[in-house]
C-alpha cells in the first residue's frame, strides 16, 4: 500500500532550491526510506500552460541495454531509437498508449516514433530479451525523473493548487500516488515525500531493486 505524506521541511530537497523560487521538490522512497531513483513526477493542475511542441528524446541501445531505462515525455512527443550496439535489434512495444514493431536495425535507422496517447510504454527487442525500458507520457510539460538520490526538482510558471504525481516501473500494483501541494511564488519550494511499496526483487532486474 502507498503511504504518502507532505513534509514541512526537507533539507536534502531543499540543499540546492533556490528561495525565490516557485516549484516543487519530491523525494521519492520506498516503505523502508530506501531512495527511488528513476521514478516518473509530474505535475497537473489547472490552468497549467502547455509548451508549445513537446520535447523530442532519445533512448539508445548500446551494451544490450536500452538507455536510459526510463523515460517520461509529454503527449505528443517524438522519440529516436539509435543503436549503439555492433548487433542489430529488433525493438517493440506491445503496450496500448503505443504499439510498433521496428524490425531489424542498426545505427540510426529506426523510425522515430511519436507518443500520441498518455501512459505507460513497456519496450523490448525480439532478439535480446533481457531487454527492457519503460516509457512514461503524461499530460503535463512539468515533470522529471528522479535521481540517484531519489529527488525531482519541477520549476512552475506561477503559485497555485497543484497536483503531483508519481509513477515507478517496479511499484505494488502499478498505480500511480499523488499527492496535493499549494506552490507560492517567492517562497521556498512546495515539498512531498512519497513511499511506495515495490514488488518483490526479480533476478536479472536493471534496476538492482
Amino acid at each position: 500500500m502507498m503511504n504518502l505524506r507532505n513534509i514541512a521541511a526537507v533539507p536534502l530537497l531543499l540543499a540546492a532550491a533556490g528561495a525565490g523560487a516557485t516549484g516543487v521538490a519530491v523525494q521519492v522512497q520506498d516503505t523502508s526510506g530506501k531512495v527511488l531513483p528513476d521514478a516518473v513526477v509530474y505535475i497537473e493542475g489547472d490552468g497549467i500552460p502547455a509548451r508549445a511542441a513537446p520535447r523530442e528524446a532519445q533512448i539508445e541501445q548500446k551494451g544490450l541495454k536500452f538507455l536510459p531505462l526510463v523515460t517520461v515525455v509529454q503527449t505528443g512527443a517524438t522519440i529516436q531509437f539509435p543503436n549503439n550496439d555492433k548487433v542489430r535489434h529488433h525493438i517493440y512495444s506491445f503496450s496500448p498508449a503505443h504499439k510498433f514493431d521496428q524490425k531489424l536495425y542498426s545505427g540510426q535507422q529506426a523510425t522515430p516514433q511519436v507518443f500520441d496517447k498518455a501512459g505507460t510504454v513497456v519496450l523490448g527487442c525480439n532478439i535480446h530479451d533481457k531487454m527492457i525500458a519503460y516509457v512514461r507520457v503524461v499530460d503535463t510539460p512539468y515533470f522529471a525523473r528522479t535521481d540517484g538520490a531519489g529527488a525531482a526538482r519541477i520549476e512552475l510558471p506561477k503559485e497555485g493548487r497543484y497536483t503531483v504525481k508519481v509513477w515507478h516501473y517496479n511499484a505494488a500494483g502499478g498505480g500511480t500516488a499523488e499527492e496535493a501541494v499549494t506552490v507560492k511564488a517567492g517562497a521556498e519550494p512546495a515539498t512531498a515525500v512519497f513511499k511506495l511499496a515495490m514488488k518483490p526483487p526479480v533476478a536479472g532486474d536493471p534496476s538492482g531493486l
